[in-house]
């Protein structure tokens, strides 16, 4: 009866075609996108403004019954998924796309947490600005889940996460009270940075409903260099180098191993090589500037040099859009085209720059001895740290006998990565799949003061019960 009256209130609150509650309609909202999870929900609640989030919490709160926010759904650690009680109300943000204000002046915009990540970018593109944040997912993913993960993407190397790209955010809290922390200052020391707290917290503190993000002038010259290379060393060495002759011009570092390519040739782009033979690795490289002019040499005279030097074997850069989206096919297909040849076990974690080649052979050699067949797929953003290295099953195994090993495949790798100081969650977040693992790894006082915070703003568990914490 007390649920009924709930769905009667948020009908109200609402509209009644906003309040979902038939099961064939809401399955999409209940199971993420690796199929790891699937919950149950009461209700997918559609709000189309900030004060109608704040009515739902408030009708929510008073009946005492929990909110799973939720963006586009792309999460890859089960934070946007109820559990199976089916008592959770998912509170779904894509009505919610308005572009409030874009100042060009100041660099910035305010939009909605509905927004999809390529629509910021558009908008941004469209007073001559750059919004950096990239991701393979960017045509699904929203501005909300973005900053409720702190997601990082291909261009942390030069304009950070998306923490560093958030100004202001507006937030509703758990009993329903609207935060307006939308300032566009740079400079701001009045108090606590509230952004900083919301940014990351995956929904459990409050509900981002809207965000004030930094701007960039839009670079007048781009090269993109796919780049053959023997090992991760290699790589480290040329990345160096990079850093030495093109300064913070360098874009984007993106390291592949062989195996990830050949995934994606077979599944995705009908075997057309990016290089005139196959190399064990690969680097895509992308450096952007404010001049028109000079990039395109200063790019060859970096790779000639490291050819000298004998960090590469061989490298093509992208002569025309479409091969520049051919390169980026092969970094950005990686993850979905790892499915086809059957379970993958994950793993997003993060080392200091200058051990990333140490840690992909140790934890190569420790997966090895674990599972002798088991094939390792490492790929990622080296010029942050941030390295995906998955692991996926040996050819013609059980599927869900592979996957069986995770939490014993997760061990041994998060080992390695906490002796070189590294974090087992660089870019996804917590969510369900790491909350016992940051219970182990957190600094117990650092941890306590987590919890402190979450039940001094969600004193009655309501926000996203059961994630992170």
């Amino acid at each position: 009866m007390r649920q009924k009256k709930l769905i009667a209130d948020l009908a109200e609150i609402v509209g009644q075609a906003n309040v979902l509650v038939d099961p064939q309609m809401i399955a999409g909202n209940l199971t993420e996108p690796r199929g790891l999870y699937a919950g149950k929900a009461l209700a997918v609640v559609r709000p189309g403004s900030t004060a109608e989030v704040s009515a739902v919490v408030k009708a929510c709160a008073m009946a005492r019954v929990k909110i799973v926010a939720q963006g586009g759904n792309t999460g890859l650690v089960g934070g946007q998924i109820p559990d199976d009680s089916g008592d959770e109300i998912v509170l779904s943000l894509l009505r919610m796309k308005r572009i409030r204000e874009i100042d060009a002046l100041t660099d910035t915009m305010i939009v909605e947490a509905g927004l999809t990540l390529v629509e910021a970018q558009a908008a941004a593109e469209g007073v001559d600005r750059l919004f950096p944040l990239s991701l393979a997912s960017e045509g699904a993913c929203t501005i909300g889940g973005n900053l409720a993960s702190n997601a990082g993407g291909t261009a942390v190397l030069a304009y950070g996460n998306a923490r560093e790209l958030t100004v202001g955010v507006e937030v509703v809290l758990a009993d329903g009270r609207i935060v307006n922390a939308l300032s566009k200052l740079r400079k701001d020391n009045s108090g606590y940075d509230l952004k900083d707290l919301f940014v990351g917290s995956e929904g459990t503190l409050g509900i981002i409903t809207a965000a004030a993000l930094k701007l960039f002038p839009r670079p007048r010259s781009r090269v993109t260099a796919f780049i053959g290379l023997t090992d991760p060393s290699k790589a480290l060495s040329l990345f160096r180098l990079a850093r030495e002759k093109l300064g913070q011009n360098v874009v984007t570092f993106e390291l592949m191993k062989r195996i990830a390519i050949d995934f994606v040739l077979k599944h995705g782009m009908n075997g057309r090589d990016p290089l005139e033979r196959p190399h064990a690795w690969y680097v895509l490289m992308e450096a952007t500037s404010q001049v028109e002019g000079g990039l395109d040499e200063a790019v060859e005279s970096l790779l000639g040099e490291a050819l000298e030097r004998k960090l590469i074997d061989d490298a093509a850069l992208a002569a025309t859009l479409e091969q520049r989206s051919d390169f980026w096919r092969l970094r950005e297909e990686i993850s979905d085209l790892q499915k086809p040849e059957g379970g993958s076990i994950k793993h997003d974690v993060s080392v200091p720059v200058g051990v990333v080649p140490e840690f992909i052979e140790e934890a190569t050699l420790a997966v090895e001895a674990f599972m002798p067949d088991a094939r390792v797929v490492p790929f990622g953003h080296m010029g942050d740290g941030n390295i995906h290295f998955n692991v996926s099953q040996p050819v013609g195994a059980d599927k869900a006998a592979f996957l069986a090993s995770w939490e014993a495949m997760n061990e041994i790798v998060h080992a390695i990565v906490a002796r070189m100081s590294g974090s087992f969650s660089a870019e996804h977040g917590i969510g369900k799949l790491k909350r016992d693992l940051l219970a182990k790894a957190k600094d117990p006082a650092a941890l306590d003061v987590m919890k402190r915070i979450k039940a001094a703003l969600d004193p009655e568990g309501v926000m996203n019960p059961g994630k992170m914490l």
